[in-house]
């Protein structure tokens, strides 16, 4: 079994959703994947759920109803846009952060679960989990995965540690 298969499997159709998803957004102008997809374009994957879009900002809110004409039921939340297929697990989010807009210039394209896709740099995918990895706001749990991708980074590409907190630099250096 690939690892689209048990991907398509156990997200019950992500794979399928995720293809459809970047066909929509490469029709609305640059995007590229940031968060754990993207850390998986750098370094041994892992499993998620999520997949984390920053699209040029003039073009959210047509991708958005363009992907409610495509059945997927879209929500605004204050630093985001969320959108997921009936019966699918993967769960979709348009980051509104002004701060990731620079990141389209820079991106790179890989494979994402068979597609060709936009994603950001590795120094911009660091950045990205280092804002979130600092976010007091965001749950725990979520904190910790952050952290998670910043050590499997560093592990990876030691040159990035420089731009790490220094706790989680000495955390990284204890190992």
């Amino acid at each position: 079994m690939t690892a689209l298969e048990a991907y398509e499997l156990t997200t019950q159709g992500g794979g399928t959703d995720f293809a459809r998803l970047i066909k929509a957004c490469e029709s609305f102008g640059p995007y590229c994947l940031i968060g754990g997809l993207a850390v998986n374009c750098y370094v041994e994957p892992v499993y998620t759920l999520d997949a984390d879009i920053v699209v040029i900002a003039r073009s959210l809110s047509m991708l958005s109803a363009h992907l409610q004409e495509q059945g997927f039921k879209t929500e605004e939340h204050p630093h985001s846009v969320n959108a997921l297929a009936p019966g699918s697990k993967l769960r979709i989010q348009f980051t509104t952060d002004e701060r990731y807009q620079v990141f389209l210039a820079r991106s790179v394209e890989a494979e994402v679960l068979g597609v060709r896709v936009r994603v950001a740099s590795l120094e911009d995918v660091t950045q990205g989990k280092l804002w979130a990895y600092g976010d007091p706001r965001r749950r725990l749990s979520k904190r910790k995965k952050d952290e998670l991708d910043l050590i499997r980074l560093a592990e990876a590409y030691p040159e990035l540690k420089s731009a790490y907190p220094s706790e989680l630099k000495e955390q990284i250096d204890r190992g």
